[in-house]
């Protein structure tokens, strides 16, 4: 699966399945096993959400007795065990928390040697959140619990791109655009000056004149969203590069720029350009024409479109995830400050302002506005899960048939995680959390990053539990700060510190074997790319690797993952 950046409304393909284990049915819920008709039934968000914070919450309180028990011995760990029924991850839980606990100042650089036990206690097979649905051959998979939390997009993998070059990227963005005829969101941090993003600029501008000037007008609609203090840091900056299509185009052009509510008051007044970006920033990059959409991590600037690598997947013709993409773009944007034609900004009508207005407001506002569109999402995901496969599949067929859908079957799951703190919306985070908590001994991860500074709750659950890591970061000479002037240009060596501080804790725990970091390293380049993603398993025998590919394997051919 592959995520992009924190912050960022993301998509997790999964190109691969997991069945439960050979001779062993999920029960449903809320009936007999096998009672007819019985059926699980789905939580919705705000219950699954405050599922996993109640969770967190009695972890918490059973911190002191898990410290104790380590350290009176492994006795009381396998006492303890007995006493609380078994979860995915809890022997990770019990080595962070008693690592918290137990250490002192002296000892604030050196983990606590009873994470060790931690490989030894955890569970062998990871217990699903919630049961799958087994009325259909997607419901299998052990991802589908995300589907409470946010839309469950189903596509094919032929309408799955993965592109691999800012040159790349930057072509197929420009080609978007001249062919697009009713739609263009672009959602990125910020615009750069510089003549490739003029030239992008010009792509607008074009494709909105042959709009104006076509037989039958296409009314196509352009919606840029960026960060405000990005935005407009110097004379020339993002806002100023797209005042002549607002002043040409006003009716079809909005310009929309982020705010966050934690820069007021005498903050904002004090604290200088560049550095009032580290309070906050709208961090989602998202660039979508008509109904193909480019989930990225990459910024509109000319250092992404030429020798900045990050990663990038082209989603072609799924119109349900672009409309998703436009209608959470729409509701950012209308929380946000809307540019003029003379330059200056002002809010939606009736909307609370960001930094002038009650912060509490605001937040509660921003948090309604963008809940109801992932919760309206989810809920049509939804219908449209239960009339493919829960209704008369003949009917299916012919429905789709007569509508004219030719596209073929889904295979790969999409779910868009948001993470917007100030608004209390941290689906990227639980979800993350959760996937390391009940990653299990085989399971390979792969993390990726620019920046590595994980938190540390992720340090601990990355140390704790027992899959493999193949973590890959950004060498000093390709971190976007390397040789930077002043106190930015110290930022390179700080997360090589970070690094090397992590990496002595894998070493003083004889981890190397499981836990493997690798720098990225390219002359003239620099790297980007924020990525985690766990390894496929085939449908039928849940194998990685040697998969015999047997007559009742459900991946045959071409769509197995392992013979990709």
């Amino acid at each position: 699966m592959l995520r992009p950046a924190l912050c960022s409304p993301t998509a997790w393909l999964q190109l691969g399945a997991h069945l439960c284990p050979p001779g062993r049915k999920p029960k449903p819920r809320g009936g007999p096993a096998g009672a007819p008709g019985s059926r699980a039934r789905p939580l919705s968000a705000r219950a699954v959400v405050n599922k996993v914070l109640a969770r967190r919450k009695r972890k918490r309180r059973v911190s002191m007795a898990a410290a104790a028990a380590a350290a009176a011995g492994p006795v009381f760990w396998r006492r303890l065990l007995g006493l609380l029924p078994g979860r995915p991850g809890l022997a990770a839980l019990l080595g962070r928390l008693s690592d918290r606990l137990g250490r002192n100042p002296d000892r604030r650089r050196r983990r606590s040697p009873w994470l060790l036990l931690a490989p030894l206690l955890s569970p062998a097979v990871p217990v699903v959140t919630s049961p799958p649905c087994c009325l259909c051959a997607e419901g299998v998979h052990r991802f589908q619990w995300i589907r409470n939390l946010v839309p469950e997009f189903g596509v094919s993998s032929s309408h799955v791109r993965v592109l691999s070059s800012p040159a790349e990227f930057f072509e197929l963005m420009k080609g978007q655009i001249k062919v697009a005829k009713r739609r263009v969101v672009m959602a990125s941090l910020y615009l750069g000056i510089g003549p490739l993003e003029q030239e992008l600029v010009d792509c607008l501008e074009s494709t909105l004149e042959k709009s104006l000037q076509a037989k039958f007008p296409s009314g196509l609609r352009v919606s840029i969203l960026l960060d405000f203090t990005r935005g407009s840091r110097g004379r020339k900056n993002s806002r100023t590069m797209l005042l002549p299509l607002l002043q040409r185009f006003p009716e079809q052009v909005r310009v929309s720029l982020f705010h966050t509510p934690n820069l007021r008051g005498l903050l904002r007044l004090l604290i200088p350009e560049r550095f009032n970006e580290t309070i906050g920033l709208q961090h989602i990059k998202v660039y979508l024409f008509d109904n193909n959409v480019i989930l990225s991590g990459a910024n509109l600037s000319d250092s992404y479109f030429t020798n900045r690598q990050d990663r990038y997947v082209f989603l072609q013709d799924c119109p349900e995830i672009a409309d998703f993409f436009t209608e959470l773009v729409d509701a950012v944007g209308d929380v946000s400050l809307q540019l003029q034609g003379d330059d200056t900004v002002q809010m939606v009508e009736g909307m609370v302002h960001p930094y002038k207005g009650d912060r509490a407001a605001y937040c509660r506002a921003a948090n309604k506005r963008v809940m109801d569109v992932i919760n309206s999402a989810r809920m049509r995901q939804q219908m449209l899960h239960a009339q493919t496969f829960h209704s008369d599949p003949l009917l299916t067929q012919e429905d789709a048939a007569a509508a004219g859908d030719r596209r073929p079957a889904p295979d790969t799951w999409i779910y868009p995680l948001i993470q917007m703190k100030p608004f209390e919306i941290q689906i990227d985070e639980i979800v993350t959390e959760t996937l390391l908590t009940e990653a299990e001994r085989g399971a390979k991860v792969y993390l990726t990053t620019g920046y590595f500074n994980l938190t540390q709750a992720y340090m601990d659950l990355v140390l704790g539990t027992r899959a493999e890591y193949q973590i890959l970061l950004a060498s000093p000479e390709v971190n976007g700060f390397f040789g930077a002037k002043g106190v930015a240009g110290a930022i390179p060596a700080a997360y090589v510190h970070i690094e090397r501080q992590f990496y002595s804790e894998v070493c003083s725990l004889g981890q190397q074997e499981r836990v493997q970091l690798q720098e990225y390293w390219r002359r003239d380049w620099t790297f980007h790319a924020k990525v985690e993603e766990t390894e496929a398993l085939c449908l039928h025998c849940s194998r990685v690797q040697d998969c015999p590919r047997a007559s009742g394997c459900t991946w045959q051919g071409a769509a197995c993952p392992v013979s990709r």
